[in-house]
């Protein structure tokens, strides 16, 4: 369990990073991140708290809930719904025909129906959602972990990566994230299709989103289509591993 004032600070490091320019946080912050040794220090930084986490907390579990503490609403983040009009032919049929494509570095590419994922062993937790905009909610989430999935898949010795592949977009980009495999295969990380009990909305990103719990929220990946395991991310959109990363200079590794 992360305490309180470490979850703020680790916001604040993201958005001195990331959102200095927006005025979040106090004049004179503009130059800095401007500023090529500043974002050095911020990355070094980032680097420092990711080698902490790890050295210390590696197989640590975060903090789950009873369902007492569920939030009586749970804001969605990001894309609330998603234009692509294969995505809504699916949507409007129940996800009939909607398929999970696992590939990459793998022995056994897969394509997994809904139902498929649905009859594997799940989990289900109980879970607070921190987003780096300032808000949490507790939720519950159910899906098969990502592991098994990978399992499945016959995941390569090579593979440093796994990338999630959305079907949302910001204009012309296709939105997309990735975890390291400390991360992919954490027990708590899971492909979530169900939330609260029901079937995934729309808006939490139906019929699939990533649930990583030891991230902040812009690492859930929602509507995922496509999960891609890779040695490295060099050549993928902007090669620093999530469309916020890319766009808005977000910490990769986003642990709370």
């Amino acid at each position: 369990m992360v305490d309180k004032p470490s979850l703020i600070s680790r916001r604040r490091l993201i958005r001195t990073g990331t959102l200095g320019a927006c005025g979040m946080l106090l004049a004179g912050c503009d130059r800095l991140n401007s500023s090529g040794g500043f974002r050095g220090l911020l990355q070094g930084a980032e680097s420092l708290h990711m080698g902490s986490q790890r050295g210390l907390a590696r197989e640590a579990l975060a903090r789950e809930f009873a369902e007492s503490a569920m939030s009586p609403a749970f804001r969605a983040n990001g894309n609330k719904d998603v234009a692509d009009s294969a995505y809504r032919k699916l949507l409007a049929s129940g996800f009939a025909g909607w398929t999970l494509i696992v590939d990459g570095l793998v022995a056994r590419p897969l394509a997994l129906p809904l139902a498929a994922l649905q009859a594997l062993e799940q989990r289900e937790q109980i879970t607070r959602h921190d987003c780096v905009e300032g808000w949490s909610a507790i939720g519950k989430w159910q899906g098969p972990g990502l592991s098994r999935v990978l399992d499945l898949a016959g995941l390569s010795d090579r593979a440093r990566y796994v990338v999630f592949h959305c079907a949302d977009r910001f204009g012309e980009t296709p939105y997309y994230e990735s975890v390291d495999m400390v991360d992919a295969l954490h027990p708590q990380t899971i492909l979530a299709w169900k939330m609260n009990g029901q079937l995934l909305p729309e808006a939490h990103g139906a019929p699939v989103r990533l649930r990583v719990e030891r991230q902040l929220g812009y690492k859930h990946a929602k509507f995922v289509m496509r999960i891609e395991a890779r040695e490295s991310l060099d050549g993928l959109y902007g090669g620093k591993g999530g469309y916020w990363e890319d766009h808005s200079d977000y910490a990769w590794y986003a642990g709370i």
